[in-house]
């Protein structure tokens, strides 16, 4: 009887041994069971000159991988590591192997294969296999200036119209001095048609149609621009006490930026420096989209949004200022100021959307308006708006009333006009033989040649 109940005993020890075995096995991080995880950068296009971007991940660490390729000659080992310490993550660049570029497969099998350091799988570990088809495309796109304005003045504008060809396309744009220009679809499919800036605190120009494909391959298209050098003014504006007691105290009491500063000085380098560039920031985010639908034409009339007017402060004016003959703070112009009589109505001479209209800053009242392409004009210090934004404006359309809005002195008109947000010579388009040479002739031409082709 007692030897029966000893067996029954060590029955019930081995069978607790048994269950607390599993469940160090099930729970131990030393037998766990999730497989590595096997990443790779890529949209499934390859150009076989660029290198293939690799990550494999694991808790319990990587003890060997191997990667292989298999083409029209067969499988080919590309990388095999085996660690002597387990790496929980790297990443691996995999280069195209030598006489890979000469292959004439439209597509590769790229296999990873990656074990980790785990006890699971009798001692094994976990296994991952993971393959990638790649489409290879080796060519790079084609492109072709089809026509372009013939010169570009700084703080100007040009157009340029282009061609690009690839059945893999993916990106398309003017790179200028590292700025991206976006292009829209133009007049038939593979053409594309772009206005064209240069800032006028820029002193070099250089643009270029920058293509890339989905594989990587790029082309790059110099626009042959005659580049012309403008000088525009610097002015020397020495500050009063009776404009810091008085316009600066002013604002200075709008202003969350200049909440608690009291030194007038401060609260005026504040203002020029800190809540301009606040005020531009909006500007430029309004005035920097692009439709991507395709269109035919580009008609645009000369601007003269205030009659009878006079100029008083003109386009890249390069403010500096001093008090007491020491520099306090600089900033540009970046507008025309016009002014007739005060509160005379503003009237816009081309049709367009109205994308903001409201109050904004130094800018104080100031309706936006886009005319396509990305060009937009935009009209500040207004005592009044008679336009709310998604208003679509006709030629001759009343949209605001001149005042002194925001950081005005006197009752203007701050009239200015942006390409893709940035600013250019309103001049240029208040003139109607710069808009024909410039604009008007070059898509003529351009259709011509596109319907010669």
């Amino acid at each position: 009887m007692r030897r029966k109940k000893n067996s029954s005993f060590v029955t019930l020890l081995i069978f607790v041994a048994l269950i607390a075995a599993g469940a160090y096995v099930y729970f131990s991080q030393t037998f766990e069971r999730v497989a590595p995880k096997i990443t790779m950068q890529n949209n499934g296009f390859w150009n076989l000159k660029q290198p293939l971007h690799v990550t494999i991940e694991d808790t319990s660490g990587i003890k060997l991988y191997k990667i292989t390729l298999q083409s029209e000659k067969g499988v080919k080992e590309l990388a095999y590591e085996q660690f002597v310490v387990p790496q929980n993550k790297f990443a691996i660049d995999v280069q195209p192997p030598k006489g890979l570029y000469r292959l004439k497969n439209k597509q590769l099998t790229l296999t990873i294969e990656a074990v980790d350091s785990s006890q699971w799988n009798f001692l094994n570990g976990n296994i991952a296999v993971k393959k990638f088809v790649l489409t290879v495309d080796k060519k790079r796109p084609r492109v072709s200036i089809v026509n372009n304005s013939y010169k570009i003045s700084r703080g100007g504008s040009a157009l340029v119209i282009f061609s690009v060809e690839d059945a893999n396309l993916e990106e398309y744009y003017i790179d200028i001095n590292g700025k991206k220009f976006q292009a829209e679809p133009f007049y038939k499919e593979g053409y594309y048609i772009a206005l064209l800036a240069w800032p006028v605190q820029q002193r070099s120009f250089r643009a270029n149609v920058v293509a890339k494909d989905s594989a990587g391959n790029i082309t790059k298209a110099y626009i042959p621009l005659y580049l012309k050098e403008k000088q525009y003014k610097v002015s020397k504006i020495t500050l009063s006490d009776k404009f810091l007691n008085g316009k600066i105290y002013d604002l200075a009491e709008e202003f969350e930026e200049t909440q608690g500063v009291d030194d007038k000085l401060e609260q005026f380098k504040i203002i020029n420096e800190d809540v301009r560039a606040k005020n531009e920031k909006l500007i430029h985010d309004v005035t920097s989209k692009v439709s991507d639908a395709m269109i035919s034409d580009f008609r645009i009339k000369k601007m003269y949004p205030l009659k009878n007017a006079q100029v008083v402060a003109h386009f890249g004016d390069h403010r500096k200022y001093y008090y007491r003959g020491k520099f306090v703070s600089e900033a540009y112009h970046m507008g025309l100021d016009l002014a007739s009589s005060a509160m005379a109505p503003i009237k816009t001479q081309n049709s367009g959307d109205v994308v903001f209209a409201d109050y904004n800053g130094l800018y104080g009242n100031m309706p936006v308006i886009s005319h396509a392409l990305g060009l937009y004009t935009i009209y500040g210090h207004c005592s009044s708006i008679d336009v709310v934004q998604g208003d679509h404006l006709n030629s001759g359309d009343k949209i605001a009333n001149t005042g002194k809005s925001g950081y005005a002195m006197g009752d203007h008109l701050h009239f200015g006009v942006l390409v893709q947000g940035v600013e250019v010579r309103p001049q240029e388009w208040m003139d109607a033989r710069w808009i024909k040479l410039n604009i008007t002739d070059i898509i003529k031409e351009a259709k011509k040649i596109i319907d010669r082709r």
